[in-house]
């Protein structure tokens, strides 16, 4: 990441060369996933429930407007939420949703509007600069992005300080996890991805899922992305996300509770790696 990136003071949102900059953050961890249907949605609320117990402030941003779900998972009714932003109709600071239970605050999308990949560059933008001055008042932000690569998800996972990539053992998720990560080494984001293994049937397996990925990435790309956390496949997941949930509350000493909570423990350390070298940058 070059120092032209980094520096707070580039607003531009291209260079004279045509090449897409952006505005980093101090403090927004962005999850993505390849494909849909990997659990990245339940682990974007697992992560903010646990940074939250750990006692960081934190903020969680539905990022996948048309097919948001957060606030069902949660069984959440919200009044307010992104696509009043959107449409100018109120600001960031009024879609805040506090969810009481998790000890953090929530940004809702709406289901079935239209995707935010469809918003025009400019309106996007300012989107992306609203959270990025809201996130001022919080430990850490959790962008819950949309599946795939589109480019309202590469603008988020460049934006953010660091992205966590959900992936599985299926093939086809491996495969789009790795489509993930060339393209933001196209775009010189990639050193900012760690991987997090879900479903995985034994911690050995997910090593194994993760050694995959990290072997595309070595032969292909040159990089060597980290494991952030394996998940183990835990019956107690689909329980709570079919009583609208969280599994930190219903069942705390799960597998995978307990599997999340590590991986939280070691995102606070990366996020204050990273904004140790962002102020040596700066």
């Amino acid at each position: 990441m070059t120092d032209s990136v980094t520096k707070p003071e580039q607003n531009n949102d291209e260079t004279k060369t045509g090449a897409p900059v952006f505005r980093r953050s101090k403090n927004i961890l962005a999850v993505a996933s390849g494909k849909g249907g990997v659990g990245k949605t339940w682990f974007s609320i697992t992560l903010s429930h646990a940074l939250a117990k750990a006692g960081k402030k934190v903020l969680l941003f539905d990022g996948d407007l048309g097919l948001a779900n957060v606030d069902v998972q949660l069984g959440l009714m919200p009044r307010r939420d992104l696509n009043d932003v959107i449409r100018g109709r109120l600001s960031i600071e009024k879609v805040i949703q506090r969810y009481e239970d998790g000890g953090f605050d929530i940004i809702a999308g709406r289901s079935g509007q239209a995707s935010l990949s469809a918003l025009p560059s400019q309106r996007l933008s300012m989107l992306r600069d609203q959270l990025l001055e809201v996130s001022d008042k919080y430990d850490v932000v959790v962008v819950d992005l949309g599946a795939g690569v589109d480019r309202t998800v590469r603008m988020f996972s460049a934006t953010a300080i660091h992205t966590l990539l959900v992936t599985t053992d299926e093939p086809t998720s491996l495969t789009d996890a790795y489509a993930f990560i060339k393209l933001g080494n196209a775009a010189g984001v990639s050193k900012n991805v760690s991987i997090v293994a879900n479903a995985a049937s034994s911690p050995a397996e997910g090593e194994r899922t993760y050694k995959t990925l990290l072997k595309a990435c070595e032969n292909f790309l040159k990089l060597s992305p980290q494991l952030a956390g394996i998940i183990r496949q835990d019956p107690k997941v689909k329980d709570c996300i079919r009583h609208q949930t969280p599994i930190l509350t219903r069942s705390p000493n799960a597998d995978a509770s307990e599997d999340v909570e590590k991986i939280a423990a070691k995102a606070i350390k990366i996020l204050q790696g990273a904004q140790k070298v962002s102020a040596l940058n700066n």
